[in-house]
């Protein structure tokens, strides 16, 4: 028998390795510590089905390797889109080792089949930034794809307990949660999570050697997003409170290709329709790109392209613009590439093969995070993070598109192979017991939490974000959220304090802590770079790009 998703019905489990979050980072890292079959891993996902995750939604690809491509010719995009932020050290480690670990995990033990041309060679898509084609692609449905394969092979893995609907309220750590005293002299451990079963509407303690955050990232946080629910800053909000560094929290990238139809709202136009040719027009017809940005046009970076569209609607009054693809592809082609978009715009009455798609800037990528060095090990003892909740340097102050996916992937693997070296050179590793870390304790909680008053917080929170720490900022905005956040997050507290735990409050105490980190930092902050751009900037933000 392998692992297979249930729900919690116990108070306590110990295990070697807990991995919170089921996405691409985290299912690498589960699949790849399963090979040695002594160890123990536990899989978290606060979803019924594990698969639910942003991976599941990433459309575009994942980058690999070009035919006339190196290695030397991605750090250079990557550094290049990162707008002198990117650490050129992680750029590296994601170009040299990011194609073979591709071959190795998604196609051999994932048994991914990328799309390939006629002749039988791998179909490269081109993305905006890009210098070659070097995206692999299954349709417009990669991250599907991935994960669906990803999570077969971790459910087939005998040492893989995989725990479903359980939402992580917060880390174990000591000396903040143990019981010796004497605790307190010692360095910040993590030692498990706080896990609240859903459905049976408990907390029970996870006791662990390590644990590894990979929870995704925090887009719920903006009005506009292409996020789904689960993206709220979790695992943000917990290793803040635990103490753990966070950076670069100002950057958070706007995808500028939203749906913008009644029934789909923030469903994702994948940048690689734009790659395939698909040109931006205002919603008279007229291309304005060329404007913005002379060189790249509509393959501009995205916080350019997501900027140049903000200002379009900004000045003209546009409550969207118009993406055509329909005058560079046929049809036939156009419903090969792009069958899930195909469908989904169809589904709400828009005929992509015929007519232009109307689309917004949306929310889309923290390029910060918790702060990790090359092995996703961050300042916090037995704590490593992968994934968009970490920030390993790669993608500075702006993304370069499909790097995600494989920035996953690669340190999914490299977390893991660093526990298994430190596990070797210590086979017993300690994990406290049942005595060592208090239960969580709601005795004296009788108040049920009302979920209108958590949409109607959250409703605030997210128009504050967009409204004042969207894609144009300025000291008076971002001054103004705070403040404002600041009275949310006492109120939500105060609230949190004497409410029986739900997902929802969880997730919304988290998210108000997390839109104040992004907040904050983009306050102090005062130089426009890559997507965090102020026109009040002290190096001439009045420029738009």
């Amino acid at each position: 028998m392998g692992a297979r998703p249930h729900n919690i019905r116990i108070i306590l489990k110990t295990t070697d390795v807990l991995i919170l979050g089921s996405g691409i980072a985290g299912a690498t890292a589960a699949l790849r510590l399963a090979q040695n079959p002594a160890r123990r891993i536990i899989l978290i996902s606060r979803e019924p089905d594990p698969r639910e995750s942003n991976t599941r939604y990433a459309q575009g690809g994942i980058i690999s390797r070009g035919k006339d491509d190196s290695a030397d010719l991605l750090v250079e995009d990557i550094l290049e889109a990162g707008a002198g932020a990117s650490l050129p050290g992680a750029a590296r480690i994601l170009a040299e080792e990011g194609p073979g670990l591709l071959q190795e995990t998604l196609v051999k033990m994932a048994g991914i089949e990328f799309d390939r041309k006629s002749d039988g060679n791998p179909e490269y898509g081109q993305e905006a930034a890009h210098s070659r084609r070097r995206i692999l692609h299954v349709g417009d449905g990669t991250g599907k794809a991935i994960i669906e394969g990803l999570m077969a092979a971790v459910q087939r893995m005998p040492n893989v307990e995989l725990l479903t609907d359980a939402t992580a309220v917060d880390l174990i750590t000591y000396p903040h949660h143990s019981r010796d005293p004497l605790a307190a002299y010692g360095p910040v451990a993590c030692h498990g999570a706080y896990v609240f079963d859903r459905k049976g509407r408990a907390v029970h303690r996870t006791l662990a050697a390590t644990t590894i955050l990979a929870t995704g990232g925090l887009g719920r946080i903006f009005r506009n997003t292409t996020n789904p629910p689960g993206a709220r800053g979790d695992g943000l909000a917990m290793a803040s409170r635990a103490g753990a560094r966070i950076v670069n929290a100002e950057y958070v990238q706007f995808h500028p290709t939203a749906l913008s139809a009644p029934g789909a709202e923030g469903f994702l136009i994948s940048e690689a329709v734009r790659g395939e040719g698909g040109i931006l027009l205002t919603p008279e017809g007229q291309p304005f790109m060329e404007k913005y940005s002379p060189e790249w046009k509509d393959l501009a970076p995205r916080d350019v392209v997501a900027r140049a569209i903000h200002t379009e609607m900004e000045d003209h009054g546009y409550s969207h613009v118009m993406l055509d693809i329909a005058s560079h592809l046929s049809a036939a082609k156009i419903k090969e590439r792009f069958p899930n978009i195909y469908a989904e715009c169809k589904r709400v009455g828009i005929d992509i093969t015929r007519e232009p798609i109307p689309v917004v800037p949306a929310a889309h990528y923290f390029c910060g995070g918790v702060a990790v060095d090359e092995w996703g090990r961050t300042g916090i003892r037995n704590l490593y993070a992968v994934g968009e909740v970490s920030c390993t340097g790669l993608h500075g102050a702006n993304r370069l598109a499909s790097t995600s996916l494989l920035e996953g992937l690669v340190w999914g693997t490299r977390a893991a192979r660093d526990i298994e070296v430190r596990f070797a050179s210590h086979p017993s590793p300690a994990i406290p017991t049942r005595d060592d870390v208090p239960a969580w304790d709601e005795s004296n909680l009788t108040q049920d939490s009302d979920p209108a008053l958590i949409q109607g917080d959250m409703q605030n929170i997210q128009n504050i974000m967009w409204h004042y720490v969207g894609l144009v900022r300025s000291g008076d905005r971002l001054s103004r959220a705070i403040r404002e956040l600041r009275h949310l997050q006492n109120e939500i507290e105060t609230f949190y304090r004497k409410t029986k735990l739900s997902d929802g409050l969880i997730g919304l105490r988290n998210a108000v802590e997390v839109a104040l980190i992004v907040a904050q930092a983009a306050r102090h902050n005062r130089q426009s770079r890559g997507c965090h751009y102020r026109v009040d900037s002290v190096d001439g933000g009045d420029r738009l790009l």
